[in-house]
């Protein structure tokens, strides 16, 4: 991404989440941070972008897991199961995650976690494509 505003809007909603934590109002960032990503033709950040503010204009908060990590696998290759727990939402903590990632989002990894949030926010939104 090489527009700056791009940055300066993430950090300015981080700074806000700190302050206030998460309002509604935050979704007009979210609306300017869209049309930067559009004009850039970064179709995935918008998508992620639009969900989310459409998922805190709906509900308040942003109560979206972070990511899981990737399987463990064993020495030969088997995934190795792990006895998941109810996961607690952090809401602040996780829209704080997918701003990061999105300050990053040339890394794999990144790309990875926001495709997950894509999906979660999808499925909460009763969304099918």
């Amino acid at each position: 991404m090489n527009n700056s505003k791009y940055y300066t809007i993430i950090k300015g909603i981080k700074e806000d989440i700190t302050k206030n934590g998460i309002t509604r109002g935050i979704s007009e960032d979210f609306k300017a941070l869209r049309k930067i990503v559009v004009d850039e033709n970064q179709p995935l950040l918008a998508k992620v972008i639009r969900l989310t503010y459409q998922h805190i204009e709906k509900n308040g908060t942003f109560n979206v897991a972070i990511p899981e990590d990737e399987p463990i696998e064993d020495a030969d290759g088997n995934i190795i199961e792990i006895e998941k727990e109810e996961v607690e939402i952090n809401p602040e903590e996780s829209l704080n995650y997918l701003l990061s990632n999105m300050l990053e989002p040339d890394n794999k990894m990144n790309i990875a976690d926001i495709r997950a949030f894509v999906a979660d926010l999808k499925e909460q939104a009763g969304e099918d494509w």
